[in-house]
């Protein structure tokens, strides 16, 4: 799900701040203190750009084992590293 105030910020320009309640009422004001109001079909429906930055994050192999991955590619002859960088991003692709 994305983010719903990184969402508001890039559908409404003008943006000064989001106030969130804990029963899930946004406020949200412009630059110059007004309300603005928001079409949370419109938020809902946002795809944040940089998804698939995070998605990646989270599955990449550790940098350790990416080193050792490119240690035994080295010794070895084999593409192990390159294979598993190429499957994170296979399944993640830029948007």
């Amino acid at each position: 799900m994305a983010d719903i105030h990184k969402a508001i910020s890039e559908l409404y320009s003008n943006i000064a701040s989001i106030e969130e309640y804990s029963n899930g009422t946004l406020i949200v004001k412009n630059k110059e203190g007004n309300t603005v109001d928001v079409d949370m079909s419109l938020v809902n429906a946002w795809v944040d750009p940089d998804e698939y930055k995070i998605s990646r994050a989270l599955v990449y192999p550790s940098i350790q084992e990416q080193l050792d991955m490119q240690y035994w590619d080295s010794v070895n002859g084999t593409t192990t590293w390159a294979d598993a960088i190429s499957r994170v991003k296979a399944n993640f692709p830029k948007g």
